[in-house]
């Protein structure tokens, strides 16, 4: 299975900090942040990582991953041309995944604790759709939050004033190639980019969204606060 990691967007939450490189290259304990990414790929058996950024910090990527072959993988690079939303981020994948493949998805800015191995392998053995991972967290409203009915996602709310679940939908995507013909039916949102809710909620309508549950601690590093949780937590982790 190949993996594909968003690295672009402006880091809008963490300037100053961001305004001169992007966020996944700050400093998350010994490392930048788009490591850990890299390192929970390799962990987990992907080898192949399309890593997709802006035009803002390329070079920058480049010279900290190179090839990928100093860490035991092969990395192709995409550039997003200006911030269009993470469903066109990934579109920009689907030469790199080919024809009826399943594929890994990350955000840069997710850190996590639990190995993406066994959902690999639980992803592996679902014949179709997609799979989201899930963590219950004490403010979903800030999220996308499942809509879970009879032990299935029926539908995700896009950060609801009222959440109807106590779950947040993390930056860990599982697809099979049909994601990329449900892209094309998708429209910008009043924002103007495409949206990774509407992408799921298509795989929803059809009963073809599956979901697992982190167990460990996770971090939607996207704020200074979180930004200083994930710096806690990998410290924490490295240290014990």
């Amino acid at each position: 299975m190949k993996g594909v990691i968003l690295a672009g967007g402006t880091g809008s939450r963490l300037r100053p900090l961001t305004n001169l490189m992007n966020k996944h290259l700050l400093p998350v304990g010994k490392y930048p942040m788009i490591h850990y990414s890299v390192m929970k790929l390799k962990e987990a058996g992907v080898k192949e990582i399309l890593l997709v950024t802006g035009k803002q910090s390329a070079g920058l990527y480049t010279e900290y991953l190179g090839s990928g072959s100093q860490w035991g993988v092969s990395i192709t690079y995409a550039v997003q041309e200006q911030a269009g939303g993470i469903a066109e981020a990934l579109g920009l994948a689907e030469r790199f995944i080919g024809r009826d493949k399943k594929f890994v998805m990350l955000l840069g800015d997710n850190l996590f604790q639990d190995s993406l191995e066994p959902f690999l392998r639980d992803f592996e053995s679902q014949s179709e759709g997609a799979m989201v991972l899930l963590k219950e967290v004490p403010d979903p409203e800030r999220y996308g939050v499942p809509v879970l009915t009879d032990g299935r996602i029926v539908h995700i709310d896009e950060k609801p004033a009222r959440p109807k679940s106590s779950y947040s939908v993390t930056g860990i995507y599982f697809y099979d190639a049909e994601v990329f013909h449900v892209l094309k039916t998708c429209r910008p949102s009043k924002r103007g980019e495409l949206e990774i809710t509407d992408v799921n909620n298509a795989y929803a309508l059809k009963g073809r969204l599956a979901y697992r549950i982190l167990s460990n601690w996770w971090v939607d590093a996207g704020t200074h606060e979180s930004l200083y949780e994930a710096i806690r937590q990998v410290w924490k982790e490295e240290e014990g």
